[in-house]
């Protein structure tokens, strides 16, 4: 459930409210029961946990990415061509 952001008119005072995303939005405050409005809010980042969502998560010393050859490896050459 997301949380909305609620500014109160009338007492000024500026309060979070856990709803379901189909609730209405608030009309009076929980302080004064005055008249309120829902802010927009930049909302929280995703967060994304486990491994493997970026080239660049904290991966095991020695692991090989498909993308950077191995420096271990023998490079293959190909034959000259006549």
């Amino acid at each position: 459930m997301p949380t909305y952001e609620y500014k109160c008119l009338k007492c000024k005072k500026v309060f979070d409210q856990l709803q379901p995303i189909t609730a209405k939005p608030l009309k009076t405050c929980i302080h004064c029961k005055g008249k309120v409005e829902r802010l927009i809010g930049a909302g929280s980042g995703l967060i994304f946990k486990g491994s493997g969502f970026y080239a660049t998560d904290y991966k095991k010393q020695g692991v090989a990415t498909d993308k950077a050859p191995s420096s271990k490896e023998p490079k293959k050459e190909s034959p000259p061509k006549k």
